[in-house]
């Protein structure tokens, strides 16, 4: 808000020594003129304002001789009114100004207090407590605000008329005090005069309206439910708008202040383009938070607070934990992140391909949470493997034509995101199979270890498994993963499971990394295809061909999160492919072993294996991560 000087012709009124009066006149026409280059944040209609005060301008030039008898008439028609605004008006807007800091100061320790109402103890009395103490704190602050943009909309007109209604009455005292004058200026001066008394009666009429239409909003205010200021007021079913684009509201950021203390601040982010932004208070701009393109959200439990998620980048780096305040802005936050990162917002209808996209992935997609959940009529039909040897690699021939989604994976195929179920070892008893011993591996599958040329242990996560309908191309895997992880973010399904995959010459083992007990085993020859994802490099997957009880064979495609690169497993899994084969030949396997480097122990070492830089043998149970 700029300062409104004292006049100097406020001083000369008080001597009344007229070569004050004569310099105080000239200043004045200066400061008429240089009224436009006040910076005043509210600037509606100062076009009219500027133009007046310029003709202003140069009719008190014209008047200056004729000031030496106007103190007293100019005292109560100029001067009273200029004091009034600097006096009255200003000081009211500077008060409510502070009413309404301190209103937001106390909105936000209301804020704070009930962020950390704890999840898993909940008090009902302290909550309903704070939630009330929330809702008066947002009534009072709304208020206050209220008073406080009312008063500079108000302020908007006075301050306008705070300039024009003095020198309406400067001038027509001027011209009424001094016949001369009146007979200079009364003819060319009586239609303008005329015109500006017209404007500031306008304007006060726009005024009165203004303010009558702040009282209603006001009136308004006080009638409105308490369940408007009430956070997250309909927790049961908030109605989820999960197709955005763009996105902007506070949130509480965690800041780690050192090795074991946090802070959470409460700041206000937005989305522009593929860009987290944040504003801090006072600020006139936002600052980038975080790039948001190809990165991932997940839902975390953090410090015992509600509605907490964590951005993760492209590569895997843990980025910034946020809080939201309710369950609809949780959800949706998430949503809008994961839209943003797929560059949604780059289409020419953003919005429209966001709808297309997530109607497409809930038409596309049925989660469930256990193999033995297959319907009979999804049951993929029986294709004759289209494979062929090439330098002792198996790899499918070349097809004609890229085949179409719905020739891979038929529409509707269900998916399965947990790794294994509780009955398993009942099923597997049922089927013949033999018990896994809950507190190590057996004799039989250390063995089969020993006897294996090639183990390589990597650590990696399940995000899903669904049946396929051929095994002909790596599209399937491709179209498997494009199925798999749009399911997870439609379905908000952040967790997953990590393994230790074993890939040796015999199988593919996925072994609890506490317990070091097998989940499930996958015979290496029954793998047919195997790819990693062209862009994320720690996407792999793989189809695997099973014989049923009833002759029908079953083929089904697995999809995996590494921590290493996706190739080196399929590298693993290619050599191991290629030891089958040269197992059959002996002269041929001498070969191999000769041009492949071997462990101490005799066992095929990977190329270029930099085992404990890239977690392919780890030590220690990693971080679970979101597909």
């Amino acid at each position: 808000m700029p300062a409104v000087d004292k006049l100097l012709l406020e001083e000369a009124l008080q001597d009344s020594p007229q070569n004050e009066m004569c310099l105080a006149t000239q200043q004045l026409s200066k400061q008429l003129l240089a009224y436009e280059k006040q910076n005043f944040a509210l600037g509606k209609g100062d076009e009219e304002v500027i133009s007046t005060l310029h003709y202003f301008s140069k009719v008190v030039d014209e008047l200056n001789i004729l000031h030496s008898e106007l103190a007293k008439q100019l005292a109560d028609t100029m001067i009273l009114p200029i004091i009034q605004f600097r006096e009255k008006d200003l000081t009211e807007v500077s008060t409510l100004k502070d009413l309404f800091g301190l209103a937001s100061n106390e909105h936000d320790l209301s804020m704070a207090k009930y962020s950390r109402l704890p999840k898993k103890r909940e008090n009902e009395k302290l909550k309903t407590e704070v939630v009330k103490e929330v809702a008066n704190a947002r009534r009072k602050q709304h208020l206050s605000s209220l008073q406080y943009y009312c008063a500079l909309n108000a302020l908007q007109y006075r301050k306008r008329i705070a300039m024009m209604e003095p020198m309406l009455g400067y001038t027509q005292g001027q011209i009424n005090f001094f016949k001369k004058g009146a007979e200079m200026f009364s003819k060319r001066m009586d239609s303008f005069l005329s015109s500006v008394s017209n404007m500031v009666q306008s304007i006060q009429g726009e005024l009165d309206a203004e303010a009558d239409a702040m009282r209603v909003s006001q009136q308004d205010l006080l009638s409105v439910n308490e369940s408007v200021y009430t956070p997250d007021s309909d927790v049961t079913s908030p109605a989820i708008n999960r197709n955005l684009i763009q996105k902007a509201g506070y949130l509480n950021l965690r800041n780690k202040t050192g090795l074991v203390t946090t802070t959470w601040d409460r700041l206000y982010f937005f989305t522009q383009g593929g860009n987290l932004m944040c504003q801090p208070r006072g600020a006139v701009a936002g600052g980038l938070i975080q790039d948001l393109d190809n990165c991932s959200v997940m839902a975390v439990d953090c410090e015992d607070r509600r509605y907490c998620f964590q951005i993760t980048t492209p590569t895997g780096k843990s980025g910034i934990t946020l809080q939201a305040e309710s369950k609809k802005e949780y959800e949706e936050w998430i949503c809008a992140i994961n839209n943003i990162s797929r560059q949604i917002y780059l289409t020419d209808n953003p919005e429209a391909v966001a709808i297309k996209l997530n109607q497409t992935a809930l038409q596309a997609v049925t989660p469930i949470t256990s193999f033995g959940k297959k319907h009979e009529s999804l049951r993929p039909s029986q294709n004759v493997k289209n494979m062929e040897m090439v330098s002792d690699r198996i790899i499918p021939k070349e097809l004609s034509t890229k085949p179409d989604c719905t020739e891979l994976i038929a529409p509707g195929t269900p998916i399965q995101f947990d790794m294994v179920l509780p009955a398993t070892e009942f099923l597997d008893q049922n089927r013949g199979g033999r018990r896994t011993n809950p507190f190590g591996e057996s004799e039989d599958s250390k063995n089969d270890e020993e006897d294996s040329l090639l183990q390589q242990m990597f650590v990696v996560r399940f995000l899903g498994s669904m049946a396929v309908q051929s095994d002909d191309t790596n599209e399937v895997i491709y179209e498997a993963m494009r199925q798999v992880l749009a399911a997870r973010a439609i379905h908000n399904i952040f967790r997953t499971t990590e393994s230790h995959l074993m890939v040796t010459t015999k199988s593919l083992r996925l072994i609890d990394p506490q317990t070091q007990v097998t989940r499930t085993t996958f015979e290496l020859a029954s793998v047919t295809q195997f790819a990693a994802h062209q862009d994320n490099k720690r996407l792999l997957g793989f189809v695997v061909r099973v014989t049923e009880s009833l002759g029908e064979e079953f083929m089904s495609a697995n999809i995996f999160e590494s921590n290493t690169e996706g190739e080196k497993i399929c590298y693993a899994i290619s050599l191991g492919k290629e030891i089958i084969e040269a197992q059959k030949d002996p002269e041929a396997l001498a070969q191999l072993m000769m041009s492949m480097p071997l462990t101490n122990d005799g066992k095929f070492k990977l190329l270029n294996d930099h085992s404990e830089e890239d977690g392919a043998v780890p030590e220690e149970r990693g971080e679970e991560s979101e597909a």
